[in-house]
């Protein structure tokens, strides 16, 4: 798979996977919903891995780059699944526009990349006050809306710090060996997170949109979404991967109003635009002093 195909297949897949989730979650319990999801993308994985003769190495290199890549898979997917339970599809990807942020903060200091700038400073202030705005006609103090916020911020740290430390290992091998070798550390946490968190199986109460939807997470969100995903993570930074977030929460938010009648409001509509706003200058504040320049020469 090309970088450009990973790349838009990433973008498509990540856009209608909060909905996703919201569906899968309505009649299966959270913690079965993911791990049915992670189980159907771990089988279908390790047959193609079979089918294709692709070597899945295990030394003790290969295994820190899976459990590294299994933080991400497990505390974002189940934190995002609890967060599903409180939070609109719309608004678990706009907080998910975040994790260019959080992945430069956890770069800094994994990666020793260099100093936050003044400008990507405002615009993560910027952000931020976007993502009150938004949160605060969603939820209050008194209810349980706080908990899906929390769980959601959770879930892009784990995804932002799993995707640094991926990109502290140099290990080439096949991107579909590290999906399949990832899910298979993962797998088993959300087996025992299950096990402790629900346990049941009251298959008489599922509904067939709940089905469907962990069908297509299992297939594409999470065997073809994880492949597409390390495939642009092994060739590009990992705050340039996130800068599909940037497009994501809004094609996120429409699919949510249009398909699963979500309310998009003055509140989350200001609150939106702040947090592209700021993710925007985040990513191309720098090149305004050069167009500037460019502009007083010309």
């Amino acid at each position: 798979m090309s970088v450009s195909i990973a790349y838009l297949a990433v973008l498509l897949i990540w856009s209608t996977t909060p909905l996703g989730i919201v569906w899968s979650s309505e009649s299966i319990n959270p913690s079965l919903a993911v791990l049915l999801r992670m189980l159907i993308a771990l089988v279908l994985g390790a047959l193609v891995i079979k089918l294709r003769k692709i070597n899945i190495p295990w030394h003790k290199q290969a295994l820190t780059l899976y459990t590294y890549s299994a933080l991400g898979i497990f505390g974002g997917m189940l934190c995002s699944y609890l967060a599903a339970t409180y939070l609109s599809s719309g608004i678990i990807s706009l907080v998910f526009g975040l994790s260019p942020v959080i992945s430069a903060l956890l770069a800094k200091r994994i990666l020793a990349e260099p100093n936050i700038s003044s400008i990507r400073k405002v615009s993560m202030a910027i952000s931020l006050v976007g993502l009150a705005v938004v949160c605060s006609d969603n939820f209050s103090l008194a209810d349980d809306g706080i908990y899906g916020i929390v769980f959601i911020l959770l879930a892009v740290f784990f995804f932002s710090l799993s995707g640094v430390l991926v990109k502290s290992i140099s290990l080439a091998i096949h991107p579909l060996a590290t999906t399949v070798g990832a899910l298979t550390v993962a797998t088993p946490l959300f087996l025992m997170s299950w096990l402790i968190l629900d346990g049941t199986l009251p298959v008489d109460t599922w509904q067939a949109k709940s089905l469907w939807a962990t069908l297509y997470l299992g297939v594409f969100g999470s065997l073809i979404g994880f492949y597409a995903y390390f495939t642009v993570l092994q060739k590009l930074s990992a705050s340039n991967v996130t800068l599909i977030t940037l497009i994501t929460p809004v094609i996120a938010l429409t699919l949510g109003a249009v398909l699963n009648g979500e309310v998009i409001n003055d509140k989350l509509i200001i609150g939106a635009f702040m947090v592209l706003l700021g993710l925007s200058i985040y990513h191309f504040g720098h090149l305004l002093p050069r167009l500037k320049k460019k502009h007083m020469t010309n």
